[in-house]
């Protein structure tokens, strides 16, 4: 970590980044949240944390270090909150010589697969980012402001390839109203009461049983303040400096000479919009695809071999989401059994002789697949996928965390202590088949309608005219990836379901950049039963609707 740091730190040394060489650098941060898991360590938490501080603030930036959700950051490294409601929950700078700072403003949360998306109002942020300001708070750092795409295989354990979507921003860049148009009449109160805030004297007064004024007097005369209601489910009428005023429940209005309001939280002007998307090509041609079924390998032709179950992640290094464990074994008649895999993976695939036999999914626990399968008499192979759908990216010893199949059975037989043979990755993977020069190291056939489990699809499109965001409609598939032009937009997971009964995620981003104007190869790994013929590509663009 030490070498990590001092090269990242010297790499904008180099460049002359920071605030006192004359760079846009004013803050840097030296670990992340680690509070949450410092008790696991016992003492050795709290001696870290002084190390990574000392270590920070001796590379001499020239810009103050800072530890969020860290209370116990030891000077002069800054303690700041993450989160939803820091102008309520954060207990404040741990010493009177630090700002109050809020690094960390949740517009939304993490998706995973099979949940709904979190959807947090322009009134409920607005509310706590002006309550964080009025208590003295200096500084406010949306997460995120502009949604993003985990492309490739860069989402953690089981998180959606779409992040933060419902941000001001969304995925694409486009604008979500009323929560963008909001926050910037937001902001711009808060300007107007900029030189009593920064030069001014700070008081709070009673203004009911759940109402509260928040203060701010300069030298010159100037005046601010921010009049809160927190009651939930009632407006409030208060006398503020001798003028009444409105106040809308669980809401904040900013007065910036503490007379006129220019803001309130609650009250929401900005026309709302809608988020549309419309068809621009539909991949329904059977003659246009091309596909190839991924083979399934037995022990035989595995170059890893182990007398056990490996773990998944240390095993596969994070070159590949997949991992295949396969075992040979003698049996003296044609019979039926039953086989039951324990894994504590994200999915198992199970193949036996060759034929697929079922499959699991998991989260973060174990979990087993249970299925009938037929021996026969003489040598049988049994083949199993493990599938990691983003790798754990936190928590307390981390390094000793393992994910894989975990136990075999066939009957009574146990397989853990069999000898058995690995292969990392799939073989579409590692011949890099959806670029141009992989593409030409298998033999591709043309689509015949079947929808197999493990099944690569190839096609070609022509990028539509315009310049809307594009986004690809995987909603007939069930699982997998995808990639256009070799470079991979996500996985995608469009078969587990929320409680809604619909895919946590249905359209995937492709970047304009990524194409060409004709010619674009686009290519899928399909783990389940999808059927490309219902892809199609479509542009995104936002509507103004009628309500307020």
């Amino acid at each position: 970590m030490q070498k990590w740091v001092r090269k990242v730190v010297n790499m904008m040394k180099s460049e002359k980044l920071y605030a006192s060489q004359g760079g846009p650098i004013i803050l840097s941060q030296i670990e992340n949240e680690y509070q949450r898991i410092e008790s696991a360590f016992n003492g050795k938490g709290s001696r870290y944390v002084h190390w990574a501080a000392g270590l920070a603030v001796g590379l001499q930036t020239g810009v103050p270090w800072i530890m969020c959700s860290q209370q116990d950051a030891p000077d002069p490294v800054i303690n700041t909150c993450n989160g939803f409601e820091c102008g309520v929950k954060f207990e404040g700078p741990n010493s009177p010589n630090k700002p109050s700072l809020w690094t960390e403003n949740w517009t939304s949360f993490v998706q995973r697969y099979g949940e709904e998306p979190f959807i947090r109002s322009a009134a409920d942020i607005a509310f706590h980012v002006a309550l964080f300001i009025a208590k003295n708070g200096t500084y406010v750092n949306y997460y995120m402001y502009h949604g993003g795409t985990n492309f490739g295989r860069t989402a953690a354990a089981n998180v959606i390839t779409s992040y933060y979507d419902q941000a001001p921003l969304d995925e694409y860049g486009l604008i979500r109203q009323p929560l963008w148009g909001h926050l910037k009449e937001l902001h711009a109160a808060i300007k107007l009461c900029k030189v009593p805030l920064l030069a001014g004297s700070y008081e709070t007064s009673s203004l009911g049983h759940l109402q509260i004024a928040y203060v701010f007097k300069g030298k010159s005369g100037k005046c601010a303040a921010f009049l809160v209601n927190n009651d939930n489910t009632s407006n409030a009428r208060v006398r503020f400096q001798n003028i009444s005023f409105e106040l809308p429940s669980m809401s904040i209005s900013i007065l910036p000479d503490c007379k006129n309001v220019a803001f309130n939280t609650a009250k929401v002007s900005t026309q709302y919009n809608t988020r549309s998307r419309t068809v621009k090509y539909k991949f329904d041609s059977m003659e246009r695809w091309e596909e190839f079924n991924e083979p399934i390998p037995i022990f035989s032709n595995t170059l890893l071999k182990a007398n056990a179950l490996l773990d998944h992640m240390s095993t596969t290094k994070d070159t590949s989401d997949y991992l295949w464990y396969t075992v040979s074994f003698e049996h003296e008649s044609d019979a039926e059994a039953d086989l039951s895999v324990v894994s504590n993976a994200h999915v198992v695939h199970a193949f036996v002789n060759g034929a697929y036999k079922g499959y699991a999914h998991g989260g973060k626990h174990n979990f087993a697949l249970e299925n009938p399968i037929e021996l026969k008499n003489g040598t049988n192979h049994i083949t199993l996928l493990s599938v990691m759908v983003g790798f754990p990216d936190s928590g307390a010893y981390l390094e000793r965390k393992t994910a894989g199949i975990r136990s075999v059975r066939i009957q009574n037989r146990y397989l853990n202590n069999y000898r058995w043979g690995y292969q990392i990755g799939l073989l579409g993977e590692n011949l890099s088949i959806f670029t141009d020069d992989g593409r030409n190291k298998v033999e591709w056939s043309r689509f015949q309608g079947r929808h197999n489990r493990l099944t690569w699809y190839k096609t070609v499109f022509d990028a539509p005219g315009g310049n809307d965001p594009l986004a690809l409609n995987l909603g007939t598939m069930g699982k997998g990836e995808v990639w256009v032009n070799g470079q991979s937009i996500g996985r995608y997971w469009v078969s587990i379901h929320t409680p809604q009964q619909r895919p946590s995620q249905t359209w995937y981003n492709i970047p304009r950049s990524f194409l060409k104007p004709e010619g674009n190869q686009l290519v899928l790994v399909e783990e389940e039963y999808g059927d490309p013929l219902g892809i199609t590509l479509d542009t995104v663009s936002i509507t103004k609707d009628a309500k307020y």
